[in-house]
């Protein structure tokens, strides 16, 4: 039996996995989307979200089957939980990724955001995608350094996130309504996909270490 639970709790790990690459695949096309105002990439990102929210139904299914027929109890139990709490969150990053994909889908041609902006966008996109890219080897081997790592990628992520908002506070700033709006819920969305990112770096922390990093540490 205990072999038996131990490949469970592999399969748990192999399709945690599984759904990040899904994400980072996700989060690769929605900001080249965004970018370039590409709506057939932005079309595709949409309905590829159907397989993030089905892959991690089907983790969850698993996990809560394993949690009633094992009835794991210390380490196991955490790690079972944490992969229900760190499955919720992939399934958040995909969200975001679909809603940068529906800007670039609604301001088709245009691009989303004034050009003063495009720069920004372009360095917060790539630090998504290397945060996702960080995130899927994570969970793959569960080594500390990647998730101090992808914590200090988060910080760059939230720099620029206020930069947005200082940028279309400020006095110098000349778009219209629309571009104020787009501006900062595209800027929320990045930096909402990063910190769902580093929730989980930190379950991963703390199931390798024991140790529990504080929220503002």
């Amino acid at each position: 039996m205990r072999e038996v639970f131990q490949q469970e709790l592999r399969e748990v790990q192999d399709r945690l996995v599984e759904i990040a690459s899904l994400v980072t695949e996700s989060i690769e096309k929605a900001t080249q989307a965004f970018n370039e105002s590409n709506v057939t990439l932005a079309e595709t990102v949409i309905a590829d979200d159907d397989k993030i929210d089905a892959a991690a139904y089907e983790l969850d299914e698993l996990a809560i089957q394993i949690l009633a027929r094992q009835q794991p109890v210390a380490r196991d139990l955490r790690i079972v939980v944490s992969a229900l709490r760190i499955s919720a969150s992939l399934e958040r990053m995909g969200d975001m990724s679909t809603h940068i994909s529906q800007l670039a889908r609604y301001r088709f041609p245009e691009k989303v955001v004034p050009k003063k902006l495009r720069p920004t966008f372009v360095e917060m996109g790539r630090l998504d995608v290397e945060i996702a890219r960080m995130l899927t080897e994570l969970l793959r081997t569960q080594d500390t350094a990647i998730a101090e790592a992808i914590r200090n990628e988060d910080d760059k992520v939230d720099a620029l996130h206020l930069s947005v908002f200082d940028t279309v506070l400020g006095e110098s700033w000349k778009g219209e309504a629309v571009d104020t709006v787009d501006s900062t819920l595209a800027s929320r969305y990045h930096e909402r996909f990063a910190d769902h990112a580093v929730s989980i770096a930190k379950k991963v922390q703390y199931l390798a270490t024991g140790d529990w990093i504080p929220s503002d540490s």
